[in-house]
């Protein structure tokens, strides 16, 4: 279903973007360290437009699709460095979409999805989406988005320098530099966010942070809407816990936040 259009440019009412690690100058969208290629997929025209036109000027090459079918060939043909997906699309959404494009990669996914639609948002993480965006939004905040994405993303390129070395505990086993995990041997399949959440928290053992510390060390935002962290959590728990509704690693601390617990002494809480 077409959204309304979008206002050219400024953040939607009420609502104050992410702030990144290293703001960007506010005569121009944030440039990243090297050209991505981003596929737009959105059968609004003037949404696509919009989008697309921002991360042309934030140096990017774009390709776009209008429904699942051809998002899905365009991805196969050009293998782009990060997706906008919009949820609404005719035919297969977005859903199926993400996860047919997960299926084949650990391509980072940015849903676009409307007002309100809460359910959605969560749904849309929990089948891969990196991170979501809500319409109406300020082109400005995506683009921020993106180059978040892109950034953490990048860590697995070749060459890239690895952010330290291997993370081994509680039988999870992180390469940094190859960006892969496992659980007692057995591989892990984790998005870029689910990847660096874990890496952090197993390089901060035994300490307690709040879901704002976790947006602002693990995305690099110091604003933005704290469910995604909770479902981020979860969505973790369900691949390294042995009962994810009784998490004995990444376990809540109740007025507080989340704490990674590798001892293996602690009893599992119900998880929240």
């Amino acid at each position: 279903m077409p959204y309304p259009s979008l206002p050219p440019d400024g953040p939607e009412s009420g609502t104050r973007p992410p702030t990144p690690a290293h703001p960007a100058s506010p005569d121009r969208p944030v440039s990243s360290d090297r050209p991505a290629r981003v596929l737009v997929v959105d059968d609004d025209p003037t949404v696509a437009e919009v989008v697309s036109g921002y991360l042309e000027r934030a140096g990017h090459t774009v390709d776009r699709a209008a429904d699942g079918p051809t998002a899905l060939a365009q991805a196969a043909a050009h293998r782009p460095d990060l997706v906008v997906l919009d949820l609404m699309l005719p035919g297969m959404d977005g859903l199926e979409v993400c996860r047919r494009l997960r299926a084949e990669g650990p391509v980072p996914v940015i849903m676009l999805t409307a007002r309100g639609d809460e359910d959605d948002r969560i749904l849309g993480l929990e089948v891969g989406a990196d991170d979501y965006v809500t319409k109406p939004f300020s082109p400005r905040e995506l683009v921020l988005r993106v180059e978040s994405v892109l950034r953490r993303s990048r860590l697995s390129a070749p060459g890239a320098r690895p952010p330290g070395g291997q993370l081994s505990a509680a039988g999870l086993t992180l390469d940094p530099a190859g960006r892969r995990a496992t659980k007692t041997g057995a591989e892990l399949a984790l998005t870029v966010r689910e990847f660096d959440l874990l890496a952090f928290f197993l390089r901060n053992p035994g300490r307690a942070f709040s879901r704002e510390e976790l947006m602002r060390e693990v995305w690099g935002w110091d604003f933005g809407d704290l469910s995604t962290v909770t479902v981020h959590v979860r969505r973790l728990r369900g691949k390294v816990e042995d009962d994810p509704a009784r998490p004995t690693l990444i376990q809540t601390v109740w007025g507080v936040g989340y704490r990674m617990d590798v001892s293996g002494e602690a009893g599992g809480t119900a998880a929240v």
